[in-house]
């Protein structure tokens, strides 16, 4: 192996060198303790250290960089506690993510890492976030992301590179190129050869280097990070290395050629770097020994600690606050005598927004179409014109990435609001939002500042892909919010208290209220609290518990029928209000829960089993739901007419007043 050492000093050298041998002799010692039983499980990237190290000491300390399981140089070479990093490995409290998760997948905004989940591919994308955040603030600073040969093959992959592309961020995509995807070899993965192949096809510059040379490595990192830092870009990086190891330790490596394990051995980035040193009288015996002992005692001291720290007791309270970022947010209820206009549902959403984007300058909006277009509703009309492109930003058909970036966003101390086009569109980036938004801050204490708006809802005859309520995939989801205002008042006030809070919130808009009902509409900024629902109609012969369009379905038929009937509009379903709908039944004793998703698996079932077990003794009739029925949602109008779920609620009604 050749090294060009330019002019590199002795202590720049020595520095990679003892960024190579630290996380070897870690790797070393890991191997040991799970033989013995004392850990239980093992990522090695042994044979791959000269990236991680090379690439992390490139960088200046306070550029982020997200790694993968085989990174444990970038978390050595950014001094890491390693006392902490052990425990987090054990599932110790004093770990990074307090037990909740192993391995690599934590961050630590201290040290400029944000770790990776175990889908691997959408960490591109949250790379995006970051260096679109430190575009927007002029930093002239650089992100850096790791992805496996193996994972590259995901769609994240290709979202994440168009997205930094067409945004021309500065972030270097580097692609750890070791031949195999767990098992399964490259020729079995993809047919394009080399990674390099692909930059052309996104317009970035590609890239490869020797990923066993920690000194190419290093050099070329360093080279392109200084000119990223000026003029931003993307660029992929591809290193050609291989792991000596299996996947994981369980694993083993029977699937690989004995022979590749012998070409490579030669290639060891660690024992060919302390070679070379040797040779050129940078390093000596004496001082490579020293080394040696100096990270043996470190780490041997932090294990100490570590085996010496008691396991995790669990503490259910702390469990539960953690899913959510603490937040109290001010009192902004407007008076009831503050001036107001007579806006539409759509012009409530669209001022709420615009006054969101005054009040907090950090505020980024992300959408298909929505810039000059105004959006396929004119949401954002007129919103470049006084914010800017770089604050109203269309993105390209990449749902998945576009979230991730809002979460990079919010990492960077921005707030994101994310429009998808549809609803149902939000599908292409469920694992986004499900895993990554969601679980950000249980994991490592990382909010996700992120509000998607989801025009949802049928009566349009638009069919089965632009017409589905899907408001319970995410009511399933601990760690966000899901909000669904029923008029034009509750809709600006819930998206401004939204956009204001800093966890991940789904906010659902029915499109068929966009433009169909108006009221009055407070001029002024304000919120309105999350989580608390509002009685829309007082009665006390029966209770209606719904939400969204249901609220208007309800009213429509208690004017009909003259009903003496609660209509309690949730408002909020995640969380929703337990104490309004405990005071409605117990005012009422008879319960229907109305809403337009489908009846298996909806809300209504959720808030069923919670009357029946928290009210039983109030009740005064059985629990009735009402909703839609448990098929795709179809075109013509009259199957979506007979689809709704408000053809079916006056004979429910009926019926449970008969009871």
């Amino acid at each position: 192996m050749q090294f060009d050492r330019k002019d590199y000093s002795n202590d720049d050298l020595l520095r990679l060198y003892e960024g190579l041998v630290k996380p070897r002799m870690i790797e070393e010692k890991m191997l040991i303790l799970l033989r013995q039983g004392k850990v239980s499980k093992w990522f090695s990237g042994i044979g791959q250290e000269a990236i991680s190290v090379g690439s992390t000491l490139a960088l200046q300390p306070d550029e982020y960089i997200l790694p993968l399981h085989r990174n444990l140089g970038v978390f050595t070479c950014r001094q890491l506690p390693l006392d902490r990093l052990f425990a987090q490995w054990q599932g110790k409290k004093t770990g990074f993510t307090k037990g909740r998760d192993r391995s690599f997948h934590f961050g630590t905004n201290e040290h400029h890492i944000v770790g990776m989940i175990s889908h691997l591919g959408p960490q591109l994308a949250v790379a995006d976030g970051i260096a679109l955040a430190s575009k927007l603030n002029d930093e002239g600073k650089v992100t850096v992301v790791y992805s496996g040969d193996g994972g590259a093959s995901e769609g994240d992959f290709h979202e994440g590179l168009n997205v930094a592309a067409v945004w021309q961020l500065p972030v270097i995509f580097i692609v750890e190129n070791n031949g195999y995807g767990l098992s399964t070899p490259s020729n079995e993965q993809f047919r394009h050869g080399y990674f390099i192949n692909k930059g052309p096809a996104y317009g970035i510059e590609a890239v490869q280097v020797d990923g066993n040379n920690v000194l190419e490595v290093y050099d070329t990192v360093r080279r392109l990070a200084e000119d990223l830092r000026q003029n931003p870009r993307p660029v992929l990086l591809e290193a050609l290395t291989f792991r000596m190891r299996g996947h994981e330790e369980a694993s083993g490596t029977k699937y690989v050629p004995q022979e590749l394990f012998e070409e490579w051995a030669q290639k060891d980035p660690v024992e060919n770097f302390e070679r070379w040193l040797l040779e050129q009288g940078v390093l000596d015996e004496e001082a490579k020994q020293r080394y040696r002992r100096t990270i043996k005692d470190e780490i041997d001291e932090a294990w100490r600690v570590v085996f010496e720290t008691p396991e995790v007791t669990a503490d259910t309270t702390e469990e539960v606050a953690d899913m959510y970022q603490p937040f109290t947010p001010e009192d902004r209820t407007p008076a009831a005598d503050a001036p107001s206009t007579e806006r539409r549902y759509v012009d409530a959403i669209s001022d709420g927004l615009r006054q969101s984007m005054e009040r907090f300058p950090e505020l980024v909006l992300m959408g298909q179409d929505i810039a000059e277009y105004g959006g396929v509703f004119k949401i954002t009309e007129g919103f470049v014109q006084q914010f800017g492109k770089g604050r109203v930003r269309n993105t390209p058909l990449c749902e998945s990435a576009i979230i991730g970036t809002g979460l990079g966003l919010s990492i960077k101390g921005k707030k994101a609001m994310v429009e998808m086009q549809f609803a149902d569109f939000v599908t292409c980036g469920f694992n986004q939002i499900v895993n990554n938004l969601a679980k950000s801050h249980y994991r490592w204490g990382q909010h996700a500042d992120v509000v998607v708006r989801m025009p949802t809802g049928a009566g349009s005859a638009a069919g089965p892909f632009h017409s589905q309520s899907n408001e319970a995939w995410f009511v399933h989801t601990p760690g966000l919010k899901v909000v669904y205002p029923a008029t034009p008042y509750d809709a600006k006030g819930l998206l401004c208290a939204a956009l204001e809070d800093p966890n991940p919130i789904i906010f659902f808009e029915h499109k068929m209220l966009y433009r169909s009902i108006s009221g009055p509409v407070p001029n002024d900024y304000y919120t309105l609290p999350i989580g608390q629902a509002r009685l829309a109609r007082e009665g006390s012969e029966l209770s209606i518990i719904t939400y969204g369009m249901g609220v208007h379905w309800a009213a429509k038929l208690a004017e009909e029928m003259n009903l003496d009937c609660d209509i309690l509009d949730l408002r909020t379903l995640l969380p929703w209000d337990e104490e309004a709908v405990r005071r409605t039944v117990e005012k009422t004793g008879r319960v229907i829960i109305l809403h337009e998703d489908t009846l298996t698996g909806g809300i209504g079932g959720e808030i069923g089993a919670w009357i029946a077990e928290h009210c039983f003794t109030k009740l005064d009739a059985p629990i009735q739901r009402v909703a839609s029925l448990d098929t795709a949602i179809p075109f013509a109008p009259a199957l979506e007419h007979n689809f709704l779920a408000d053809n079916r609620l006056r004979q429910c009604v009926e019926k449970l007043l008969a009871y």
